[in-house]
């Protein structure tokens, strides 16, 4: 997370810059509000700390024209105690928080880890809202995806059911918002929804809605996913655990363009787009009779398999870059990449959980990285062999947390306090794992 501190004493911009660089954040600083406003004009941050009294153009100004020039970037104003009163007027402004000076940085470091997670929640929802796709936006290096997304860009603008196959994990919801996203209903809603982890006695009521009074503790009436999806589409994912008796009310749907809710006998029109997807071989289900056959016609407009995560392996390096990106934003971490050796030994793994395993190990890297490039230790990739699970095995979880602990101890320079904070656990129980894993030195 990249941070902007403006402020005219040189001491506290320096204890300040100091402090939370110690926690991996990349601080610029500004010793006033002109210089902080070339700053914002000439670079991108995640979070503005700016005092309320400074030369040049004050707290407030820079606010004013931060939000002038419609920049959301989040804005922490510092205040001395007399200027509690312009503090909340920069909170009318737009101003994220404030601090009362003297404060403690560690207060600090968490109100700007807040205005940070906040910012990027407000930007996945607009992105959401947009129907926006994560990964496949970026293209690919492997023949058959490029392929596949030329046919999702074709198949996008025409109002066609489409069911999307492959493995679990191999992004088979991105591929669905992809195409929302292109489509002429980007504008509406996409609405997801897990067949398969929801209950069969709840699903019917969560997909048409059901009346007040329709059944004991409905007692009140409720729309279903397809009115929520009413101008948009309805993902339907794991289709193939739907249960019979509903596969029929579903094609009802799909062929009318009309839903009855629960407990009514009225029929209400919808204009719904369907993309459904499974991990199952639905043919084979529809010969074994698990499946009905006119449904599956209705979904099999148009056809499109995701490859397994081992069949383009190409994607890998662009893949990871995306996720620890992400992870950087979300942990206020500077990763920059992965390092050679780790990208072959990720390379022989089969990756039996597709991308969405590679994300979790991304995930787990970049939290036990002590900053710049990913190596293999940080994978715990020493014992990998073609069929090896990248999760743990119970010999491996000390390690793990052996790990952890070397690393939040470097990162507040042996401060055992800071450390334990860090990893959620009290002072005497990192002591005496710092004993257990002969730490003490």
């Amino acid at each position: 997370m990249r941070i902007l501190i403006a402020d005219d004493e040189q001491g506290l911009r320096d204890s300040l810059a100091e402090y939370l660089g110690l926690d991996g954040f990349e601080v610029s600083t500004a010793e006033n509000g002109l210089s902080a406003l070339r700053l914002l004009e000439d670079e991108v941050f995640d979070v503005l700390v700016t005092d309320l009294k400074m030369p040049g153009a004050d707290g407030l100004e820079v606010l004013s024209s931060l939000r002038g020039a419609e920049s959301d970037i989040p804005v922490i104003m510092i205040s001395a105690f007399g200027d509690v009163s312009d503090a909340v007027e920069a909170m009318k402004l737009g101003a994220e928080d404030y601090l009362v000076k003297p404060f403690e940085a560690e207060e600090l470091r968490l109100k700007i880890i807040r205005a940070g997670e906040k910012r990027l929640m407000r930007l996945e929802i607009e992105r959401l809202r947009r129907g926006g796709a994560r990964g496949l936006t970026l293209g690919s290096s492997n023949p058959g995806m490029k392929k596949l997304i030329v046919l999702a860009d074709k198949v996008a603008p025409a109002p066609a059911n489409v069911l999307i196959t492959g493995e679990s994990g191999t992004g088979k919801e991105v591929l669905a918002r992809y195409i929302h996203g292109k489509s002429d209903r980007a504008k509406g809603p996409f609405v997801p929804i897990n067949v398969g982890s929801v209950p069969e006695s709840l699903l019917e009521s969560e997909l048409f809605g059901h009346e007040k009074g329709a059944f004991t503790g409905a007692d009140r009436m409720k729309s279903g996913m397809f009115e929520s999806a009413n101008g948009g589409t309805l993902f339907l994912d794991e289709i193939g655990d739907m249960p019979q008796h509903l596969q029929v009310k579903l094609l009802r749907a799909i062929q009318e363009r009309k839903i009855q809710r629960l407990g009514s006998i009225k029929l209400i029109a919808l204009d719904v787009r369907i993309i459904a997807a499974t991990n199952k071989d639905l043919e084979s289900d529809v010969k074994a009779g698990l499946f009905r056959e006119d449904l599956f016609y209705r979904l099999n407009v148009v056809r499109m398999h995701l490859p397994p995560l081992r069949e383009r392996l190409e994607d890998l390096s662009s893949l990871s870059a995306v996720f620890i990106t992400t992870m950087n934003e979300r942990m206020g971490r500077t990763v920059t990449g992965i390092a050679a050796d780790a990208v072959e030994k990720l390379r022989s793994y089969n990756f039996p959980g597709n991308i969405r395993e590679l994300e979790n190990l991304i995930e787990r890297a970049v939290i036990l990285s002590d900053g710049g490039e990913l190596t293999a230790s940080d994978f715990m990739l020493s014992d990998f062999s073609e069929h090896a699970k990248i999760l743990p095995a119970a010999g491996t979880l000390r390690e793990v947390e052996r790990q952890a602990i070397v690393n939040s101890l470097a990162r507040w320079e042996g401060k055992k306090t800071k450390a334990a904070e860090e990893l959620g656990i009290d002072r005497k129980t990192l002591f005496n794992k710092i004993r257990d894993y002969g730490l003490e030195a």
